[in-house]
């Protein structure tokens, strides 16, 4: 066996090539790209005779560089920044560092720890496309909620009365209207018709009256009004806020018609649909992030310490503490927090698992991530059974411990 350690760069890749005692045989800085991909195969053939002989570490499980090492038949294992850090300074304490100390810190690490740490698991071309859909449509909602959230500042320092007429300024009745009225002037001088127009033009169909004339009465309101200079100066910035945010809208709602699509021909889907909470694009989010090699996840647990809703133990004398994970997959944790509370109101026994925990001293938030902790082992059953979900077999154990506890 040899062993590579690769410290990766948007530009370069540094790698160290060491044998079974360590010694260095070869190393250098690679090329992003094709050239670097040649010269890393033609580096490891110096000295292996098969790509499965070579054990890789690196600090991703992400990429096209990754991808293309795990798809030559290298050991790819993924090995946490944090890790490699804390590894470095196990074996030095001089604080040195250098791209190419990484790469041979990582070469020592996967030489002599790889078993604790992950290797990388080839995901099927779809679930990457699931993943790489799922993220986007993600990033694009947290970017409408930044855009959301200057546009209701700027509104609270020059036009209250919209924020008064419009709880969601993401809304298409909110979009529209302010695109009519961008300034508080403008908002107080609209007719009902032009109102209703608008509120049409934002896709409103259902209760217009009576929506026209509560957006009227709100705009009409008394407010201190603003220098002609600055309502005009707002509210040009206002109404472009508005049309990035329509235009984001519709981007959000183009991927989800494409992501609905790409999670709907996946093998698992049904599966994981079946869950409770889970709907298409939450559950095409859960599956983008946990992926669907086959093996990757040994057991429950792998798959709950993965997702980082394990909580951990930090104990030391006679001080114990049980913490929740701090470090884990943002995307992966907001979408098992989302689907806990949504699994609330459709299982019965999600619900009496949250109130168990609630009852027991645990605030909502520590509750939610319990459930939610829960929720994934059960996911995990039904994916290797390939089994849809079932109220009674997911909570039975339960009612029959809180039967003898009675």
């Amino acid at each position: 066996m040899i062993f590579a350690g690769v410290d990766w760069a948007e530009a370069h890749h540094d790698v160290c090539f060491q044998d079974e005692q360590g010694r260095r045989l070869a190393g250098g800085r690679l090329a992003e790209g094709v050239k670097g991909i040649a010269r890393f195969h033609e580096l490891a053939a110096a000295h292996a005779a098969a790509p499965d002989e070579v054990v890789v570490g690196i600090e991703t499980d992400r990429g096209l560089f990754v991808a293309a090492l795990v798809a030559a038949g290298y050991q790819v294992v993924a090995v946490n920044p944090m890790s490699a850090s804390r590894y470095r300074d196990r074996h030095g304490s001089s604080g040195a560092k250098s791209d190419p100390g990484d790469a041979k810190v990582l070469a020592d690490l996967v030489r002599t720890d790889r078993h604790n740490h992950r290797p990388v698991a080839g995901d099927s071309d779809l679930a990457q496309g699931i993943r790489a859909l799922a993220r986007a449509h993600q990033s694009m909602i947290w970017a409408r909620r930044r855009q959301a959230n200057q546009l209701r500042s700027a509104l609270r320092e020059f036009y209250p009365a919209a924020l008064a007429a419009f709880d969601d300024v993401t809304s298409g009745d909110a979009l529209a209207v302010l695109k009519a009225a961008p300034q508080p002037a403008l908002g107080a001088a609209l007719s009902r018709a032009q109102i209703t127009a608008a509120l049409r033009r934002g896709g409103r169909t259902r209760r217009l009256a009576e929506r026209t004339a509560a957006v009227q009465a709100a705009l009409r309101a008394p407010q201190p009004q603003p220098a002609p200079a600055l309502a005009a100066a707002m509210g040009a910035a206002v109404a472009a806020t508005a049309a990035v945010i329509t235009e984001m809208n519709t981007q959000i709602t183009a991927l989800e018609q494409q992501l609905a699509a790409d999670f709907e021909q996946h093998p698992d889907a049904e599966v994981v649909r079946s869950l409770p909470g889970l709907g298409t694009i939450l559950g095409a989010r859960v599956l983008g992030e946990f992926g669907d090699a086959p093996g990757r996840y040994a057991t429950a647990k792998s798959r709950k310490n993965y997702a980082g809703t394990s909580p951990i133990t930090r104990a030391s004398g006679t001080r114990r503490a049980v913490l929740a994970r701090y470090t884990r997959n943002r995307r992966l944790a907001d979408a098992i927090y989302l689907w806990a509370f949504a699994a609330l109101t459709a299982s019965p026994g999600a619900r009496a698992y949250y109130d168990h925990h609630r009852t027991a001293g645990d605030t909502h938030h520590q509750a939610l991530r319990a459930l939610g902790n829960r929720l994934v082992g059960i996911l995990h059953g039904c994916l290797a059974s390939h089994t849809p979900y079932s109220e009674d077999t997911a909570w039975s154990h339960r009612s029959h411990e809180t039967a003898r506890a009675a």
